[in-house]
């Protein structure tokens, strides 16, 4: 089953759901049908490639079972002109927030042009050389995870230059609810662009529909895409990564506590980089009543100066605990309670705001409002979200 547009999409649900009858308690169990993401189904799109000049936007999470997208399409034919390549860069090693620059890539020749190097969105000119841009990258359903940032300007810049959009769809492993603050746009940056809660609760294709469907495009534009969905995927599936989708998202662990962890980086706590465990612990020099601690060191590949570097960190161990399917807020105020350094817990700027979508969040930290509390100032906004999130879904949700 495919989806395309090249205008406003009419909101009906398509599920790739496989339905099985029911069957007795006795009965033994069917194994559950075997996922098959958007890459993989390339009987459904390579027709759509095929005599074109392609762009690819992916990194080192594009892969076609132990092959890379890029070498499968440059095996079949197509005409790969170039890689557009997100944070952390094509082979997925750079740091958090490190400028990227554009290279050859040394296997293949194919040059790789960096959106998180000079420019964030694909230029005219980057694009004056292509019919069709693909976009294969997997998200983790969190607002500030930067990939979908990528994804929203690079629909942009296919509908101001009349470029077709491919997108190649992945699971979610945050899949499975939705829960934080809607973004207030007044802190729209590249760690928000969108009118989303901290957990969307959508894949990027879902994603896809939504930006178009509630035209959220500067000045309206339509961008002609088409999404080639997950197999056998629902939002109640489980779905553990293959590939870390980037140098401090580890594993299910850390990908599942980042919607809590994430608004960290916001304040004088470290998250674990420079540790082997990166958003699995929490720790600061300002915390010292703690029985955990942990010191970040430079570590190639994941974390070349990491904040604290060469300091002990006073928290918590998060390895081995069940994070809860919501945005728990337990974390980041019981760590402002125990900080000796209150006056700079938030930074000198508001990163924390853009993280955390809202500025209201810090002020309830400070008053010392409980978590309940802050949970009702977003309810509002995220039912409000959550009504308009069903018109977009492409498969079975979680409820």
């Amino acid at each position: 089953m495919i989806f395309s547009c090249s205008s406003t999409p009419t909101h009906t649900n398509i599920s790739t759901e496989t339905q099985s009858a029911s069957v007795s308690e006795a009965a033994p169990q069917s194994p559950a049908p075997e996922l098959k993401v958007g890459a993989e189904r390339l009987d459904s799109y390579m027709a759509l490639l095929k005599n074109k000049r392609v762009a690819l936007v992916v990194n080192h999470t594009a892969m076609v079972a132990q092959t890379h997208l890029l070498d499968t399409l440059l095996s079949l034919g197509i005409q790969v002109q170039k890689i557009l390549a997100p944070e952390h860069g094509f082979r997925g090693t750079a740091d958090a927030g490190e400028h990227v620059d554009s290279y050859t890539d040394k296997k293949t020749g194919v040059p790789v042009v960096s959106l998180y190097g000079n420019n964030k969105k694909p230029s005219a000119e980057q694009l004056a050389d292509i019919d069709i841009v693909v976009y294969d990258i997997q998200d983790v359903g969190v607002r500030f995870f930067t990939y979908i940032s990528t994804l929203y300007l690079v629909m942009e810049s296919c509908a101001e230059n009349n470029k077709e959009l491919l997108v190649l769809d992945r699971p979610n492993p945050n899949g499975d609810y939705v829960d934080g603050p809607v973004l207030d746009m007044k802190l729209k940056s590249f760690v928000g662009m969108l009118p989303l809660p901290t957990v969307h609760g959508l894949t990027v294709g879902e994603l896809t529909r939504m930006i178009q469907g509630e035209k959220w495009l500067k000045d309206s534009l339509v961008c002609k895409y088409t999404v080639i969905p997950v197999e056998n995927y629902t939002h109640k599936t489980e779905y553990i990564l293959p590939i870390k989708p980037s140098p401090n998202m580890p594993n299910s662990q850390a990908i599942r506590l980042y919607p809590s962890l994430g608004v960290f980086e916001g304040t004088n706590v470290s998250v674990g980089r420079g540790t082997y465990f990166p958003f699995q612990v929490i720790g600061s020099p300002f915390t010292t009543d703690t029985s955990f601690s942990f010191t970040p060191v430079s570590i190639v590949g994941m974390s070349k100066d990491p904040m604290h570097m060469n300091k002990k960190c006073y928290g918590f161990d998060l390895r081995n605990i069940t994070p809860a399917k919501k945005v728990d807020l337990s974390y980041v105020i019981n760590m402002y309670a125990l900080s000796s350094d209150k006056v700079g817990y938030f930074g000198k700027n508001n990163f924390f705001d853009k993280l955390a979508g809202t500025t209201q969040l810090k002020q309830q930290i400070i008053e010392k409002k409980s978590e309940d509390e802050i949970r009702k100032t977003w309810a509002a906004g995220l039912q409000v979200y959550k009504t308009m999130r069903k018109k977009y879904l492409l498969y079975t949700d979680f409820e």
